[in-house]
């Protein structure tokens, strides 16, 4: 488990729920998590979670353009990996936290807390 606190998988609804290359705002209500945690849904068709205030400065990346598996800030355009959180280019100098988003039986579960893994 990453820098978290292993919450329980929180069930967001279906996989047809967000068109490729969009995002939601998942709130910290509705997670349990200490902060907000941004939902995408890549160009690819893959679903990630991070944080979603930028780790530059703050801004929600749920409201950031996606292009391919990237999310770029809405702020000042730092680009940051959707499923690792590597940060890709300046001003961002730190990744963003990632959360285990698992597919199953046509559902997307969210694990609040606990860091993605590529696989």
């Amino acid at each position: 488990m990453g820098a978290g606190t292993g919450l329980p998988a929180v069930d967001l609804g279906t996989t047809d729920m967000l068109e490729p290359g969009t995002a939601l705002l998942i709130p910290t209500e509705t997670s349990g998590y200490r902060e907000d945690i941004g939902l995408f849904r890549a160009e690819t068709g893959s679903y990630y979670a991070l944080d979603d205030e930028c780790p530059h400065e703050v801004a929600s990346l749920s409201e950031g353009w996606i292009e391919g598996e990237e999310i770029e800030c809405p702020l000042h355009s730092s680009r940051f990996c959707l499923p690792d959180g590597r940060v890709l280019c300046l001003p961002a100098v730190r990744d963003a936290r990632t959360h285990r988003i698992e597919i199953r039986e046509g559902r997307v579960l969210l694990y609040p807390g606990t860091a993605a893994t590529r696989t």
